[in-house]
């Protein structure tokens, strides 16, 4: 029986709230770094855990929190996420020693890959009408984008105004309010059972690969791209990921079953994600650094600079987003996203030493409307090539790419600002002019990325085409016949494949209203 629209309604508020969480905590915490080190007497080299403990941890658990949420059932592992991570806020925010928060900060991460992992797989099961679900998606990308750029803002004002612990101590009543919500409002599901893919050999060469893996890249500032220890530990990664492959290959209950890759949409979505996460890094951490460390900005001043973004983002991605993904095509709409972002870091390579606001960095906030195209027709793509009882592993695979793409672009850009800045120091240069050139080398490599993010989009996903048929559902409040027709399916490893089977996904559903006599 279909949810009731106040239902789900309720339900996509709860996964929104709780993807909020998950993305404030991440950035709100930036801000905040300085007092931690004062307060708890962090080594430079120690304090980049607070960040690190979190970032692997959440990376590293998003593909088999997913597959779990498909065998034990969704809703169980989002409760169990929500859950952990407020108890983690808690403990993070009374933590006394340098250890307990690298320890609670790692909790988190967990808590918050089990919730995470699942949210976008209980959406796409409780939307399944094309432009219904299109709007869900916009609503849902809207509050990462928001928590992103909130995050700056409150983390300012909540270590200026009080203290460091309340960065944490805020997402207690957000956690404890989600949870009770949740328990009503979300649906209930029961899982496929452990053993339809209960595969431990899998999870342990998954979970190891990506940990060390997301390790590696998050140290490469501190040893260096070529260093025995990058190029050990990345080479370790790299055969745990082979191993996991396959296993899954070969196993009779796999974790990930391979069909998922098969599906263009699919493969597609997410690398043209993770390369798109990666440059714009360059965005949302770099452009925070140039204001503060170039311009002169405070802590608050920064986050209120970047607000415009935000706005922007969040008046495309819920105003028009869903209407231009169903008129034109999520492949469409994602390239003129894109081209769009392209802009955005094209015109942050030519940003002057003594930059004026409203000439030089405001037509850039504009510009990143176009980050409110590219995601939600992202996840529609990357979401609408899985099966329903792959949704959860599908959902896992998205957040994981996209924390694989923030890790190589911390990593990467960050690594060649910093050389870049060292250089152009040694040469002689101002200290603000050669920070600005090390983040001009940061834009240029990032607006690389995203070229290279577009042209696989065009070369790789490809236009739905349509076919008619015949099923019809029940007539509208407003006399109005609905023909639902299902897309024929572009990726050619499913081809002849019966059209009626519903075990396929719908690639996209058409609504066609006609008059009735």
């Amino acid at each position: 029986m279909p949810t009731p629209a106040p239902s789900r309604a309720l339900a996509l508020g709860v996964l929104a709230t709780g993807m909020l969480m998950t993305i404030l905590d991440g950035s709100i915490v930036t801000v905040a770094m300085p007092a931690i080190q004062s307060d708890l007497g962090f080594t430079p080299v120690g304090l980049s855990w607070v960040v690190n403990a979190y970032l692997i941890a959440f990376g590293s658990l998003l593909l088999l929190a997913g597959r779990l949420g498909d065998l034990v059932g969704r809703k169980r592992m989002f409760l169990a996420g929500t859950g952990i991570f407020t108890a983690a806020s808690l403990l993070a925010g009374i933590a006394a020693s340098p250890g307990v928060l690298v320890a609670a900060r790692f909790l988190q991460g967990v808590g918050s890959a089990m919730s995470s992992a699942v949210g976008l797989g209980i959406l796409v099961t409780l939307y399944t009408v094309p432009r219904e679900r299109a709007r869900a998606i916009a609503v849902f990308s809207f509050t990462g984008a928001a928590g992103a750029s909130l995050g700056q803002v409150l983390g300012g004002v909540l270590t200026d105004a009080l203290t460091w612990n309340w960065i944490f101590f805020i997402n207690l009543p957000i956690g404890l309010a989600t949870l009770l919500v949740a328990l009503r409002a979300l649906p209930s599901d029961r899982g496929a059972g452990l053993g339809a893919g209960a595969d431990v050999l899998g999870a342990v060469l998954v979970t190891g690969g990506l940990m060390t893996g997301i390790y590696a890249v998050v140290k490469i500032e501190e040893y260096g791209a070529g260093s025995a220890h990058t190029l050990g530990l990345g080479a370790l990664a790299l055969a745990l990921i082979a191993g996991f492959l396959v296993r899954q290959a070969k196993a009779a209950n796999p974790l990930m079953p391979l069909r998922i890759l098969r599906s263009r949409s699919v493969s597609g979505a997410n690398a043209v994600q993770m390369l798109m996460v990666a440059a714009l890094f360059s965005f949302q951490i770099l452009v925070a650094l140039y204001l503060q460390k170039v311009l002169g900005y405070g802590a608050a001043a920064t986050g209120l600079a970047m607000l415009p973004a935000a706005a922007v983002i969040g008046a495309v991605s819920l105003g028009v987003s869903a209407r231009l993904i169903a008129r034109f095509g999520e492949r469409n709409v994602l390239l003129t996203g894109l081209a769009l972002l392209v802009g955005v870091l094209g015109l942050l390579v030519r940003v002057p030493v003594h930059a004026d606001y409203v000439t030089d960095l405001l037509p850039v906030m504009l510009l990143a409307a176009g980050f409110g195209l590219a995601l939600p027709a992202l996840t529609s793509l990357a979401m609408s090539g899985a099966e329903e009882r792959d949704a959860g592993l599908a959902s896992g695979l998205f957040n994981t790419t996209q924390q694989i793409g923030m890790a190589l672009g911390i990593a990467v850009l960050s690594t060649l600002a910093a050389t870049r800045t060292e250089s152009l120091t040694e040469a002689g240069r101002p200290a603000a002019e050669a920070l600005t050139g090390g983040y001009h080398l940061a834009f240029a490599v990032g607006t690389g990325l995203l070229l290279a993010a577009l042209a696989l989009a065009f070369l790789v996903l490809r236009p739905t085409t349509t076919t008619p048929a015949a099923t019809a559902t029940t007539t509208t409040p407003t006399a109005t016949a609905t023909t639902v027709t299902a897309t024929t399916n572009p990726d050619p490893s499913r081809a002849g494949t019966d059209p009626r089977d519903t075990s396929q996904p719908l690639r996209k559903v058409r609504r066609v209203h006609q008059r009735q006599p």
